[in-house]
């Protein structure tokens, strides 16, 4: 195995889950994804923030969406329930800001303003479903200092349960007083590892029905790539791959050989192009018995593994970069930073008066 460098950026979250003592301000982030029910508490630090709790439940809400177009009365209630729990444990802080957002599932579903209105009514909770732009937009915000030093050019893709969203941006040239990176494009292809493991069913676990997979989610990146020339790009150098979701993770947990899963060992670890195809290889011979045996994966994931992986290697295929940077951030990092920087520019416009 080649030899995995780490990037050393200041981290805009470091968890910390001994320490739950309240710190306020504090701020809340829900993120109710079609697979998913994720939420982290955080206090500003520095650039960033501290985490004070997080939350994470697999709830499946888009399962059977794909075939009916609405979300099921079961997953409904499975996702109700986690976000009685979200609330329950927000009861116990003070946090001065909640947001909470939806994403593919409740953006697809015929039924998915009534499921909002619904947990509205049950859980108090007040979730917006965001855009397909926000979404990579808060993606990009959260993963910014994975990208500092790193060339010019990055490619920004987040694995999701209902959708994939990819971001091709412009970095800061040296010396740019604003370092924040430049989204120019994006797309997002209505496949994530849910939509894809029900429309493939169990040929997703056989060699052909991977490679047909690859090809499904290969076809709709095309189009993109022939807007920006992202594949000429890719060619000429300077360019960076970074992934940010639970297969790409996973990945980065199997080309590390983690005995189980680690944050801190994974997030903004880089691989090389061979180090991700040897642990897709990995995870490929596996089946979906060891899949579920792994201490990295489990038997809640093993089904999306694969599919997940085939969405990573159509990308990969079409825009070889030789390094992949993995992110182990997202959407509920990105709103933290976006709700405490809110609240510290009129502070910070109220000491520039004095």
């Amino acid at each position: 195995m080649d030899a995995v460098a780490h990037l050393q950026p200041e981290l805009p979250a470091t968890h910390d889950d001994s320490n739950l003592r309240a710190a306020p301000p504090a701020y809340a982030a829900l993120d109710l994804g079609t697979n998913n029910c994720r939420m982290l508490v955080g206090a500003p630090s520095g650039d960033g923030f501290r985490v004070l709790d997080s939350f994470s439940r697999i709830v499946r809400l888009g399962e059977g969406l794909h075939d009916s177009g609405r979300l099921s009365d079961v997953a409904m209630d499975r996702a109700i329930t986690a976000l009685q729990g979200c609330v329950h444990r927000l009861e116990r802080r003070p946090v001065r800001t909640v947001r909470a957002i939806a994403t593919e599932a409740c953006r697809q579903a015929a039924n998915g303003p009534d499921f909002i209105a619904r947990v509205r009514a049950e859980t108090g909770l007040a979730i917006d479903i965001i855009s397909t732009r926000e979404e990579a937009e808060l993606a990009l915000e959260s993963c910014a200092p994975l990208l500092r030093d790193g060339g010019r050019r990055a490619l920004l893709f987040d694995i999701g349960g209902g959708s994939t969203e990819i971001a091709w941006v412009r970095l800061c040239s040296a010396g740019c007083a604003d370092d924040a990176p430049e989204l120019v494009g994006y797309i997002s292809l209505p496949v994530g590892v849910v939509t894809l493991a029900e429309r493939f069913s169990d040929v997703s676990q056989t060699a052909a029905g991977f490679e047909a997979m690859v090809e499904d989610v290969a076809a709709r990146l095309h189009g993109f790539d022939a807007i920006h020339r992202i594949g000429q790009e890719i060619r000429q150098g300077g360019v960076r791959l970074l992934g940010t979701s639970g297969t790409v993770t996973t990945l980065a947990g199997i080309a590390l050989a983690l005995p189980r899963y680690s944050r801190p060992a994974v997030d903004g670890v880089v691989l090389s192009d061979k180090e991700a195809r040897d642990a897709l290889a990995d995870l490929q011979s596996l089946g979906r018995e060891g899949l579920a045996l792994h201490p990295c994966i489990g038997p809640e994931r093993a089904e999306f593994v694969l599919p997940g992986c085939a969405i990573f290697a159509a990308i990969h295929r079409l825009w070889p970069a030789s390094q992949i940077v993995v992110a182990d951030r997202g959407l509920r990092e990105g709103m933290l930073l976006r709700m405490m920087r809110a609240d510290a520019k009129p502070r910070i416009a109220g000491r520039a008066r004095r």
